[in-house]
């Protein structure tokens, strides 16, 4: 890929953005409760599909989140799908430990 892409978190927003010259291109929403972070949701920009964002966002926020020494918690079907399908960030997460763990925590 020779687009210029960025991946960030923005604390603001409790999210992680990924940006292709300088556009917003894709997010992860999450939010940090305690010493885990919960990722709820993941989106991708219909023109920039295809083009493996969504792995690369994924990719770099669990870098980023094992640099902080948080867990993990894939409420999101797309970091879940993308843990499992890639060893080296399970040690990220705690088994069982899905959206059926923290619905219902957030929101009361």
């Amino acid at each position: 890929m020779s687009d210029n892409v960025d991946v960030r978190d923005n604390p603001a927003q409790h999210r992680y953005e990924i940006a292709v010259d300088g556009d917003l291109a894709g997010f992860a929403v999450y939010y940090l409760e305690k010493e885990r972070i919960v990722f709820i949701h993941t989106e991708v920009a219909v023109a920039y599909e295809g083009r493996g964002l969504g792995s690369r966002l994924a990719r770099q926020a669990l870098d980023d989140v094992r640099g902080r020494g948080l867990r993990v918690v894939p409420a999101c079907p797309f970091f879940a799908r993308f843990i499992k399908l890639h060893p080296e960030y399970q040690d990220l997460t705690r088994p069982g430990e899905s959206s059926r763990v923290v619905l219902g925590e957030h929101d009361q």
